[in-house]
């Protein structure tokens, strides 16, 4: 249990740092000048933290869950299965319905695809590398 909730901390804080280097680099904010019409002008940090770590309790904990429904037998690959899983459901359904309700550039909904892909294999690769159910 100590395990799981050091990574859930661990892959939060992660969280927040990936996200910040994905939305705030130069390119990124070029990508994003499309959203600056309804784009909030400050954000609330505290926030931020608590919803980053949340998401790293509850991705953790999902991992765990579907850990022997993952492909493979190592820790790693089950990571990547994961990542590739929860990719497609936060990252590119997101994408497509960009796509489908806004006009969206399609070099900014690339940039998302390949920087959530990006940004999830590291989280899966942290889970598969470190927890593994008590069972």
């Amino acid at each position: 249990m100590t395990g799981y909730i050091i990574v859930s901390i661990v892959s939060g804080i992660l969280f927040g740092v990936l996200d910040g280097v994905i939305h705030a680099n130069p390119l990124a904010q070029k990508l994003y000048k499309v959203y600056k019409p309804i784009a909030k002008t400050s954000i609330n940090p505290i926030a931020g933290i608590a919803i980053d770590l949340v998401f790293g309790f509850v991705m953790a904990g999902v991992f765990l869950l579907l850990y022997a429904s993952l492909p493979g037998t190592a820790g790693l690959i089950k990571g990547v299965s994961f990542a590739v899983l929860v990719w497609f459901f936060r990252v590119i359904m997101y994408v497509a319905s960009q796509w489908m309700m806004y006009v969206i550039p399609g070099n900014t909904l690339l940039y998302t695809l390949t920087t959530g892909l990006a940004e999830m294999l590291i989280l899966g690769v942290l889970y598969g590398l470190t927890l593994k159910p008590m069972v």
